[in-house]
């Protein structure tokens, strides 16, 4: 993180995804790291002002997006 912060000092950084979330109108997943496999979707999508999902790697199906409270969700690559 230390190094991203020096690289892009106009960004900001959280601990989680849940507090990255809160407020937020869309978030993008674009990695598949395990941390993002197990995101409780439900509480991602009560944070933000707007839920939104972009899932680039597909991690989630629509559906269970939907189920859980975003009002858009697109995967892309499968």
């Amino acid at each position: 993180r230390k190094e991203g912060e020096a690289l892009l000092p106009g960004v900001e950084w959280h601990e989680d995804a849940y507090t990255a979330a809160a407020e937020a109108e869309c978030i993008v997943i674009l990695t598949e790291w395990n941390q993002f496999r197990a995101l409780d979707l439900n509480r991602l999508a009560a944070t933000m002002k707007t839920p939104r999902l972009a899932d680039l790697r597909n991690i989630y199906a629509k559906p269970e997006a939907l189920a859980a409270g975003f009002k858009a969700y697109e995967g892309v690559g499968r």
